[in-house]
């Protein structure tokens, strides 16, 4: 578990250009954290990032969920804040994401179809200091979030 102080949004930003480098296809990072903590501004940082350009993300709120083509692997940033039932994700192309990264906002929304093996991101404002706390599920994680 690694802990850091994010002093304003950009630090929420800075934190999503260290993590890029370690991803890779097959991963899911669930993106923990009240309304405004900063789930949307880490996932259009990290999307930015991962394209090699800076590009208009928008928020998946309404569509539920939005890809982008990576050089290496797709995007699937998904939004399950409106999901009435955890079985809607398969009509999102839940199961279509094995060959990419999947950001998942709300992501106890999914319930029992949220992978175990993931990395868990939970985001906090705590009076006037944001946090964010990562959490590997897996073994891999670990040793691929040493450099973060």
């Amino acid at each position: 578990m690694q802990h850091f102080e994010l002093t304003d949004l950009a630090a929420t930003r800075e934190l999503a250009k260290r993590l890029a480098p370690v991803l890779r296809a097959g991963d899911v990072i669930a993106l923990h954290g009240g309304l405004g903590a900063g789930k949307t501004t880490f996932a259009r940082a990290l999307i930015s990032t991962l394209c090699g350009q800076s590009m208009e993300v928008p928020s998946p709120t309404y569509t539920l969920v939005q890809t982008y083509d990576g050089p290496a692997f797709p995007i699937f940033h998904f939004d399950l804040y409106r999901l009435e039932d955890a079985d809607e994700v398969f009509e999102l192309g839940w199961d279509e994401t094995q060959s990419g990264l999947a950001l998942i906002e709300w992501p106890n929304n999914a319930g029992p179809h949220l992978p175990a093996w993931r990395l868990d991101l939970f985001l906090e404002i705590l009076g006037d200091i944001r946090t964010a706390r990562l959490e590997p599920q897996g073994e891999d994680w670990q040793t691929r979030l040493n450099d973060v």
